[in-house]
């Protein structure tokens, strides 16, 4: 069994970006896994952090993670709890669906972005967001040492 990850450890620290999918190494789950692989840094420069969920076992994550260089979390949700309690509709009634939530430092969702067939857009979309959040951040930074 893996560790319990636990959101409220990173309030305060990092913002989150969250995204469901529906199974490991499928192509386009692969395809989305690689983007923010691909990304991990700037995600980490803009003070976020990733985590990836689905319904696969804690060992289909380790495997699927390691297979891939992924250098962040796979949360494994069996039983599709969490998927449920952020409200992620399936896809054709039958494929678990594939969204993003990208939340503040305080915990708050903040986006909503949801794309079954463009995964590789989810990361674009979460670096847009992200993005304008450092931008207020050094915004509101400027206006406090400016007064």
């Amino acid at each position: 069994m893996g560790d319990t990850v636990t959101l409220s450890d990173y309030f305060g620290k990092k913002n989150i970006v969250l995204y469901f999918y529906p199974k490991d190494e499928t192509i386009g789950c692969t395809k989305e896994a690689c983007a923010f692989r691909d990304e991990y840094q700037v995600f980490a420069d803009l003070g976020a952090e990733v985590l990836g969920v689905s319904g696969q076992s804690v060992n289909s994550h380790k495997s699927f993670a390691a297979h891939h260089g992924l250098p962040f979390l796979l949360l494994s949700d069996e039983g599709n709890k969490i998927r449920s309690l952020y409200g992620v509709p399936p896809n054709l009634g039958l494929i678990p669906g594939r969204v993003t939530y990208i939340i503040d430092k305080k915990g708050i969702v903040r986006h909503i972005f949801n794309s079954q067939y463009q995964p590789e857009k989810h990361v674009e979309e979460a670096k847009r967001i992200l993005n304008m959040f450092d931008q207020k951040e050094k915004t509101a930074q400027t206006a406090v040492e400016g007064s």
